[in-house]
């Protein structure tokens, strides 16, 4: 990718179900991304492993509630998040609101997926609920996505 390339695609804001992501640094080859996301209270996602690399995760705002290899914890604004390539893990905001995070990857497989896997966001529309559950196949095919999921997501 080019750096006007790369340049062009930062900034770009996706629904990714009831998510905003915000792609701050798109990948190129084998470098990283970031990813700047905005979640609703309650959103979990199932227990995963990445194969594609390991993920960081940097609070902005709000408190997650997260376990990474057998461990559970907060996560508070300023914490940083490290879950490191083949290790079972995922998340639950627990923040009355919101939470936003960074979430760095390596290879840009993560933003790949996002990418396919979301709708833009449009100045005036905003995508009905369907849509947006539509456009958030997060596991459906997680063989090509690089992710395996192992359980179930957080109660």
């Amino acid at each position: 990718m080019s750096d006007q390339t790369r340049a062009g695609n930062a900034n770009q804001i996706l629904w990714f179900g009831d998510n905003l992501m915000t792609i701050r640094v798109p990948a190129s080859a084998g470098e990283i991304s970031v990813i700047e996301c905005r979640m609703p209270q309650g959103e979990t996602t199932p227990l995963y492993v990445t194969l594609s690399g390991d993920e960081v995760i940097h609070m902005l705002e709000g408190t997650m509630q997260f376990f990474v290899d057998g461990k559970d914890f907060l996560a508070h604004v300023g914490q940083t998040v490290m879950a490191p390539r083949g290790l079972p893990h995922h998340f639950r905001i627990e923040s009355t609101d919101a939470a936003t995070c960074l979430i760095v990857t390596q290879s840009g497989v993560f933003e790949q997926m996002v990418r396919q896997m979301s709708l833009p966001l449009q100045a005036d529309v905003l995508p009905s609920r369907v849509e947006r559950d539509a456009s958030r196949r997060f596991f459906d095919t997680p063989a090509q996505r690089n992710i395996e999921v192992v359980g179930a997501p957080l109660p």
